[in-house]
């Protein structure tokens, strides 16, 4: 039986500014593009003390995937605080495009600019770091008049530009990418998107690029489920019984309802898996606190059902706040009772 094909991922890092691991991290959904999700991770590295890491193995897939690499300053002890619900204060990161057998160096420099080139014999592997660029030249364009007009004008321009820009990179994961950050709900652009959904036949024809170069792929399942429902969301009209066209839209559209429910499910069981590995920080006496802090209870009831000082109970619920990443009973009871 034939060996899968090795990969090699190199880089340097600062050790004076990160001090921690280095992760890898495969994106299998990609609105999770940034930041630390500990489901993503697939390996972990202690750098040397020049800084040197190196991600090597057989088992990354045969065909291109979306990759990320980061660096925090969590220790190992806090990684369920720190990295709870992906967020971390105090992480870099780099998403890139790799294949199973490739072999990528990335030369990490200072603080903001951590990454400074890729080199690579995939092409395609530093595609996200051209869009960032396109996306920096952008900034400037919106934020030189903060007028409604001129974010109109900015709107027509720059969809057109990274969607363009996206095609010329021959690699339908790079246009995901732009997709991503342009239908992205919380930003400003997403009001623009839904009306260019209506016109423009660029978001169709991806979804065809996409199924001819990952037909079986989780990202081209999640863009066709996110495009229907989008599409579904802007018909002016109202369901006719008596058109099959609409009758199938509702159908589809239910079908993405149930997907969704049982997506709702599995992220549900894995919150509550993490919630589950938060408890594990604390000690009896800080669990048997924790639920009579959940219960309402002041500091003196504590003291009085557990036969302790009002002291020692402040002392533990200072303990819990720290280890369960929170600032007040209200913090704590809305990250357990949701």
């Amino acid at each position: 039986m034939c060996a899968r094909a090795q990969h090699a991922f190199s880089g340097i890092v600062d050790k004076e500014r990160w001090q921690s691991n280095v992760y890898l991290s495969v994106i299998e959904d990609y609105r999770k593009l940034s930041g630390v999700f500990s489901e993503q991770i697939i390996s972990r590295q202690h750098p040397d003390s020049s800084g040197n890491f190196l991600f090597t193995g057989n088992q990354l897939d045969s065909e291109n995937r979306i990759y990320r690499i980061h660096v925090d300053n969590c220790n190992d002890a806090e990684q369920n605080q720190n990295h709870f619900n992906g967020h971390c204060k105090d992480s870099k990161e780099i998403l890139f495009i790799a294949k199973g057998n490739d072999t990528i160096n990335f030369p990490f420099s200072f603080d903001n600019q951590m990454f400074c080139t890729v080199s690579s014999g995939n092409p395609k592997a530093d595609a996200f770091v051209q869009v960032d660029s396109l996306k920096e030249i952008m900034k400037y364009d919106y934020g030189e008049f903060r007028s409604e007009a001129n974010r109109k004008l900015n709107n027509r321009k720059w969809f057109k530009t990274l969607q363009d820009f996206g095609k010329s990179l021959n690699e339908p994961l790079a246009e995901l990418y732009i997709y991503a950050f342009l239908s992205e709900r919380g930003n400003n652009f997403h009001q623009y998107y839904l009306e260019d959904l209506k016109t423009n036949p660029y978001y169709s024809n991806l979804l065809k690029r996409l199924k001819e170069a990952y037909p079986n792929s989780d990202y081209t399942k999640q863009y066709e489920n996110e495009l229907t429902s989008d599409q579904f969301s802007i018909q002016s009209s109202p369901l006719n019984s008596e058109k099959p066209a609409s009758l199938i839209l509702w159908i589809i559209c239910g079908i993405s309802i149930v997907l969704n429910i049982v997506l709702l499910i599995k992220l549900f069981k894995k919150k509550q898996s993490s919630k589950i590995d938060l408890t594990s920080l604390l000690t009896k006496q800080e669990h048997n606190i924790l639920d009579l802090l959940l219960e309402d209870k002041s500091n003196k009831d504590i003291a009085e059902a557990l036969f302790v000082s009002l002291s020692t109970v402040k002392t533990h619920v200072n303990n819990i706040y720290k280890k369960l990443n929170v600032q007040s009973r209200l913090e704590a009871k809305e990250l357990f009772n949701k």
